[in-house]
C-alpha cells in the first residue's frame, strides 16, 4: 500500500475503531457486545494456536535441554576439576612422605658420621661435561657448596660435587665409569680404590692381594686430605663377588653400593667434615641371625614288652606272679605231710 493521504487517515480511523471497542468491552465486562466475536475467533483460531503451540513447545524443551544440558557439563566439568586436584593432593602427600622419611634417613646417618650437611633436591639427571652418570641439585655457592664435596644420602654414599653455579650443582655419582674413591673394609681395615662401572656393581681393588674377603663384607670411604673430595666414615656399600687373588700383588672384589641412583631424590652435601674418623659407626647394624629353636624328641615304648633293667632281670611288675606262683606249691607240700 502506498503512503498516501487516504492511507494515513484508514489507519487513524481504525485505530480509533479498535480502542472503542475495547473501552466498550471492557465496561461491559461478562455482558460485552463483543463477547460473541471473541468467542468466535476463539473457536476458529484456538485449534491453530494449539497447533503452533504443540509445534513451538519442543523447540523450546530442546532450548531448555540444552541450556541445562550446558549447566549439567559445567557441572561435571567442577566436579572432574575437584577430583583431579584431590587426586594430585593425594600423590603429593604420599610424596611428601616418602620425602620425610628420605630427609631423616639422611639426618640420621649425618647424624651418626658427625658431618656438616646441605640439604638439596636433585632437580636434573643426564649428561654434562663429558660426564655420563650425573645429578643436578638445587643448592650452590649461595648456599656454601663449593667444588670436591662429598655428596650422601640416608644409605650411604651419592658422588661428589664437580661444578658449582650460584644456585645449582652439578653431582658426579658414585657409579660413573670416572669416579673413583678410597675405600676401607670393615674390621679389617683392609684399603682399595673403588670405581663406578654405570649399572654393573662397583670394582675394587684391594692393595693387599692376599686379604681374606668374602661376600657380604661392607666397606667405608677411606677419606681425604682435608676431607676433599671424600670424609671418611660414609658407606659405600657390600662384596657381591671376590676374584681369586692368583698371586697378584692387588685383588679385585666386586661390591654393590647401598645407593640406588636410579631414584635419588634428597641428598644432602657434606660441607664440613667430622672431627674424628667415624670408623664403622656410619653402617647400618646388621640384622641378627635367628636363633634355632630347640626340639623335644618323645620315645614312645610299646605296650606289653615289659623292659629289663639291662642286666636280664625282668621288670619289678613282672616279679609278683612268680611270688604269686609259689603259693601254691607250698599249699600241695603240706597236704603230703597231712
Amino acid at each position: 500500500m502506498r503512503d498516501t493521504r487516504e492511507s494515513r487517515l484508514l489507519l487513524v480511523l481504525l485505530i480509533a475503531i479498535a480502542f472503542a471497542l475495547i473501552t466498550v468491552d471492557i465496561r461491559g465486562g461478562e455482558d460485552s457486545p463483543v463477547d460473541g466475536a471473541r468467542r468466535a475467533a476463539a473457536t476458529v483460531f484456538g485449534p491453530v494456536e494449539e497447533g503452533m503451540s504443540s509445534a513451538v513447545d519442543p523447540i523450546g524443551n530442546a532450548i531448555g535441554a540444552v541450556r541445562d544440558s550446558g549447566e549439567r557439563h559445567d557441572r561435571i566439568a567442577e566436579l572432574e576439576r575437584q577430583n583431579a586436584a584431590l587426586k594430585a593432593r593425594l600423590g603429593s602427600d604420599d610424596r611428601n612422605r616418602s620425602r620425610v622419611r628420605q630427609l631423616d634417613s639422611m639426618l640420621k646417618t649425618a647424624g651418626a658420621g658427625q658431618y656438616g650437611i646441605k640439604g638439596a633436591e636433585v632437580i636434573g639427571i643426564g649428561a654434562a661435561q663429558g660426564f655420563s652418570w650425573t645429578v643436578t641439585i638445587d643448592a650452590g655457592a649461595k648456599d656454601g657448596l663449593k667444588r670436591d664435596m662429598t655428596v650422601l644420602n640416608g644409605d650411604g654414599l651419592v658422588g661428589r660435587v664437580t661444578t658449582v653455579g650460584p644456585d645449582t650443582a652439578t653431582v658426579l655419582l658414585a657409579n660413573d665409569p670416572d669416579f673413583t674413591v678410597g675405600t676401607r673394609m670393615e674390621k679389617t681395615d683392609e684399603l682399595g680404590f673403588a670405581t663406578g662401572q654405570g649399572d654393573r656393581p662397583l670394582s675394587v681393588q684391594l692393595l693387599n692381594g692376599k686379604s681374606e674377603v668374602k661376600k657380604g663384607d661392607r666397606l667405608v670411604t677411606f677419606g681425604s686430605r682435608k676431607d676433599k673430595p671424600f670424609v671418611p666414615g660414609v658407606p659405600v656399600g657390600e662384596v657381591v663377588r671376590v676374584d681369586p687373588s692368583g698371586g697378584d700383588l692387588t685383588r679385585t672384589v666386586y661390591v654393590k653400593p647401598y645407593v640406588g641412583f636410579t631414584r635419588l631424590d634428597i641428598v644432602g652435601v657434606v660441607v664440613e667434615g667430622p672431627r674424628e674418623d667415624p670408623r664403622d659407626t656410619v653402617l647400618p647394624k646388621k640384622p641378627e641371625k635367628p636363633k634355632p629353636t630347640p626340639t623335644v624328641t618323645v620315645t614312645a615304648t610299646p605296650s606289653g614288652k615289659p623292659e629289663g633293667d639291662g642286666a636280664g632281670n625282668p621288670a619289678d611288675g613282672a616279679a609278683d606272679p612268680a611270688d604269686g606262683a609259689a603259693d601254691p606249691a607250698d599249699g600241695a607240700a603240706n597236704d603230703d605231710e597231712q
